[in-house]
C-alpha cells in the first residue's frame, strides 16, 4: 500500500459515527462566512505546522476540519473567479490575469480579464434565495460597473478592485504606470477618493467593515453570506510596527532551518505523510550560508514582516468570529477559510522587470523607501522571495504562479454549522470550484441549470464535498482536473499528474509524477511509464477543448 492510500485509510478511521449522526441536524439555511487569505503559504498557520501565532484560525481548525489536499488556480484572480462561480476560470473570464494577457488571448471568450456574463456568482444565487450578502476586501475580478461586487450579487460591499495596494491608508497601488494613480476602492459600488480615518490597516478595516454590515444591515429573519477577503500577506509586505516587533529575531537562523522545522512539524501533525520528501530549492533560491551578513539581516526582516501580516490576519478573523459568538450566530454559521494560491516566491525583478514594465517599475522605484529601517512600514515595498516561499510550503515544488503543488495546493479549514468536526484532517482531493456547490448544498439551494433569469449561463463544474466533510464517503476521487496559467499547465487523474513548465522552472517538456509517493514532484516518471504519459496527454487535450484554453504566444517571467 502506498503512502497516500495508507494516509487516507488512517483518515477514514477518524470519521466517527457521532460526526455522521450530527450531520443530519445541519439547518436548512445556515449563515455562511468565506474567508480568503492572499498568497498564504501551506505551513504558515500553527494548525498546519507553522510557528506564527494564529490562535483564532487554529481554534477554528480544532472545531472543524482541515483539508490537506485542497487546490486552487496558480494565482489570485483565476482562483477568485472559480471560487465565486464554481466554474473553471478559462470559462469565467479569467483564463489569464487581466494584467498579463498575451496578444493572442485578448478579445477571446474566457479571456475578458474580468468575471464575464456567462457565469453566475454564488452570491447572486444565495441572494435570490433570501440571503443577505456582504463583501469586504480584495476583489480582482474586474474594474467596470458590470463586474463590481455590487452588481454581482452583494447587497453591501467595500472592495479593492485591483490585485494589490498599500496596506495602509495612503491608497498607493501595488502597481501603476504613473505616481498620481490611486488604488481603486469602491464602497457599495461607488468609487471613493479617500479612505476613511478608521482605515488604519487593511486587515483591520476589512474585518471592521464586515462586522458593521452584520451589526447594521443584518435582519434576524435572514441568513447571511459574507466574504472577508484579506490582502495579507500579499506584497508589498507591510504591517503595524507592534505586530512586526513580536517576531524580531525569530527568523535569524534563516530559511534553511525554518524549512526543516516546518517540514518536520507538518509530518508530526499529520498534515503530510511521514515519508514525504522535502521539495527542492527553487531555481532562484540561495542557501542561507551563501548570504552576506547584510543580506541575512534583510531577509530575516522580510520574514518578520510577513509573519506579522499573517498574525494580524488571524487577529482580525478572530474579531469576526468573536462577534458571531457574542451575537449567538456562530454555531449556525458555516465558515470556510482558504488561501487563493501558494506563497509568493517571485522577486520584484520577475514581477515588474524594467524591460517589460518600465513605467510601473520606475514608479515603484522612485516612490518607495527600500531601506532596512523602513521595511514593513508606510511607503515601503518588500517581497517575500523564493527562499522563504520554499520554507513556507516545504513539501511542494515552486510557489505562486506555477501549476506544481507549491502553486496550487492551499491551506483550507471548514467549520460546519452545528457540527463539531473534532479537528479531523481530510486528505481527499478538493478543488476551489467545489466551494460554490458545497456552500449551496449546505444552504439547500439549487444552482441554475444552463440558464439564469432568461439568459444562458455555464453550469457549475465543481462538486460538493459535503459528503466528505460529514464522513458519508472517503472522497477518493479519480476525476480529471486540469489548469493552466502563463503557458504553464498540468492535468491530473487520481495520483497521476502531468506538468509542463518552460525552462528554467522545468524542462520545457511534459513531465509525469505519482503524487502518492512524490508530493514534491521530484521524480519524473515519463520515461518509465510512457503509456500513462500518453493517457495523461489525452486528458490534457480534452481539458483544453472543454475549457477553450488558449496558450499564450509568449511566456512571461511571472
Amino acid at each position: 500500500m502506498n503512502l497516500r492510500k495508507k494516509y487516507i485509510a488512517s483518515v477514514v478511521l477518524l470519521a466517527t459515527s457521532s460526526i455522521m449522526a450530527s450531520a443530519a441536524t445541519v439547518p436548512q439555511k445556515p449563515n455562511i462566512l468565506l474567508v480568503v487569505a492572499d498568497d498564504l503559504g501551506y505551513s504558515d498557520l500553527g494548525s498546519f505546522g507553522g510557528e506564527i501565532k494564529t490562535p483564532n484560525l487554529d481554534s477554528l481548525a480544532e472545531s472543524g476540519v482541515r483539508l490537506t489536499n485542497f487546490h486552487t488556480a496558480p494565482a489570485c484572480s483565476p482562483t477568485r473567479a472559480a471560487l465565486i462561480t464554481g466554474v473553471d476560470p478559462h470559462i469565467a473570464g479569467l483564463g489569464n490575469m487581466a494584467e498579463l494577457l498575451a496578444p493572442n488571448q485578448k478579445g477571446e471568450p474566457g479571456y475578458e480579464g474580468h468575471i464575464n456574463s456567462k457565469v453566475v456568482t454564488v452570491a447572486e444565487i444565495l441572494k435570490d434565495s433570501g440571503y443577505r450578502t456582504y463583501y469586504t476586501g480584495k476583489w480582482h475580478l474586474g474594474m467596470s460597473k458590470d463586474s463590481n461586487p455590487q452588481t454581482r450579487g452583494f447587497d453591501n460591499s467595500f472592495a479593492l478592485l485591483s490585485g494589490g495596494a498599500s496596506h495602509f491608508s495612503d491608497m498607493k497601488p501595488a502597481y501603476a504606470p504613473t505616481p498620481e494613480v490611486k488604488a481603486p476602492y469602491t464602497d457599495d459600488g461607488v468609487m471613493i477618493k479617500k479612505l476613511p480615518e478608521s482605515f488604519q490597516y487593511s486587515s483591520q478595516y476589512y474585518s471592521d467593515k464586515l462586522i458593521s454590515y452584520l451589526k447594521e444591515k443584518q435582519s434576524s429573519e435572514q441568513p447571511f453570506f459574507a466574504m472577508l477577503n484579506f490582502t495579507a500577506p500579499h506584497w508589498p509586505l507591510q504591517a503595524p510596527d507592534a505586530a512586526i516587533a513580536k517576531y524580531k529575531g525569530v527568523y535569524d537562523a534563516g530559511y534553511d532551518v525554518l524549512y526543516k522545522q516546518r517540514l518536520a512539524s507538518q509530518k508530526e501533525l499529520g498534515i503530510l505523510p511521514k515519508g514525504a520528501e522535502g521539495a527542492e530549492r527553487p531555481p532562484k533560491g540561495t542557501p542561507w550560508e551563501n548570504l552576506t551578513s547584510e543580506q541575512r539581516k534583510t531577509e530575516s526582516k522580510a520574514m518578520e514582516v510577513y509573519a506579522a501580516m499573517v498574525d494580524e490576519m488571524d487577529v482580525y478573523t478572530g474579531k469576526v468570529i468573536e462577534y458571531l459568538k457574542d451575537s449567538g450566530q456562530y454555531s449556525n454559521t458555516l465558515i470556510v477559510f482558504i488561501s487563493d494560491n501558494g506563497p509568493e516566491g517571485h522577486d520584484i525583478d520577475e514581477v515588474f522587470s524594467s524591460e517589460l514594465y518600465p513605467d510601473i517599475r520606475h514608479v515603484i522605484d522612485s516612490t518607495n523607501d527600500f531601506s532596512y529601517e523602513q521595511m514593513g512600514r508606510l511607503g515601503s515595498y518588500t517581497f517575500l522571495g523564493p527562499n522563504w516561499a520554499w520554507a513556507s510550503s516545504p513539501a511542494f515544488r515552486m510557489h505562486k504562479g506555477f501549476p506544481t503543488e507549491g502553486g496550487t495546493r492551499s491551506v483550507a479549514i471548514v467549520k460546519m454549522p452545528n457540527v463539531n468536526g473534532e479537528g479531523r484532517i481530510i486528505d481527499s482531493y478538493a478543488n476551489v470550484v467545489d466551494i460554490a456547490p458545497t456552500i449551496l448544498e449546505f444552504a439547500n439551494v439549487s444552482a441554475p441549470k444552463g440558464s439564469y433569469k432568461g439568459k444562458k449561463v455555464e453550469e457549475i463544474s465543481g462538486q460538493s464535498f459535503l459528503p466528505v466533510l460529514t464522513g458519508r464517503t472517503t472522497g477518493e476521487d479519480d476525476r480529471i482536473a486540469g489548469g493552466e496559467l502563463f503557458g504553464k499547465y498540468f492535468v491530473r487523474k487520481g495520483d497521476w499528474k502531468l506538468v509542463l513548465m518552460p525552462t528554467p522552472w522545468g524542462t520545457g517538456e511534459e513531465q509525469l509524477y505519482d503524487l502518492s509517493s512524490d508530493l514534491a514532484e521530484k521524480h519524473d516518471l515519463s520515461e518509465k511509464y510512457p503509456e500513462v504519459l500518453a493517457e495523461m496527454k489525452i486528458y490534457w487535450k480534452e481539458y483544453v477543448a472543454k475549457n477553450n484554453v488558449i496558450l499564450p504566444d509568449w511566456v512571461d517571467g511571472y
